[in-house]
């Protein structure tokens, strides 16, 4: 009999093979996918977020977490289609244009997905008129903006204003962050929230969903 306990384990530690190994072990023994995600992977990666709050473990530890989380998700994602089982909320994500970092913008987007958010990455570089597509297309609950730069953060209100330009402002909420942003910055922007590091994006990402 499988011990879950030892799947969610296994992605606290970063333990990707045996992630893996277990997940298929459970679905042999027809263990409901949602129940893994629900009540084991999202809780683990619950607990990678505090420690990480808790300057237990750092970002290559978060990041190998997160490895063995997708490990277990690859596994489960073509039965999870098939079952009714809904997003926590969905978020469009970018590093904003002119601005080629995504060590911070892939952890956020790691920490949502291991929270059950889904995550439409628009990837590095991304101009204003891009997030007002994604948004269109995909009518997400948050966009999430990243920057690295002093440089690029203006980039932020020019995508908030090309937002209100095309009536979408108050279908989404905002959220940005990034080395130099701070909350005065999204304060003066007109952003919805601001969050330090990942483990912080998923706290804000599920405040502003209520």
């Amino acid at each position: 009999m499988v011990n879950l306990q030892e799947l969610q384990d296994a992605v606290i530690s970063g333990n990707a093979s045996k992630a893996k190994e277990l997940t298929e072990q459970a679905l042999k023994e027809n263990v409901d996918p949602v129940v893994i995600v629900k009540e084991w992977l999202i809780p683990g990666m619950g607990i990678v977020g505090d420690k990480f709050k808790r300057n237990e473990i750092y970002v290559p530890e978060m990041l190998i977490a997160a490895r063995a989380m997708y490990a277990a998700l690859d596994v489960l994602r073509p039965i999870l289609a098939q079952t009714d089982m809904e997003p926590v909320g969905k978020v469009v994500i970018g590093t904003v244009k002119g601005d080629l970092h995504d060590i911070g913008k892939n952890l956020v987007k790691m920490m949502l997905e291991g929270a059950g958010f889904e995550v439409i990455d628009l990837g590095i570089d991304v101009a204003p008129q891009k997030f007002v597509d994604a948004v269109k297309e995909n009518k997400p609950n948050h966009v999430a903006m990243s920057a690295l730069l002093t440089t690029t953060m203006p980039a932020m209100k020019e995508t908030i204003e090309a937002l209100k330009a095309a009536g979408l402002r108050d279908k989404v909420k905002v959220m940005i962050g990034g080395a130099p942003v701070t909350d005065k910055y999204a304060n003066e922007i007109g952003a919805d929230g601001y969050a330090p590091d990942a483990s912080s994006a998923v706290d804000l990402a599920k405040r502003l969903l209520q």
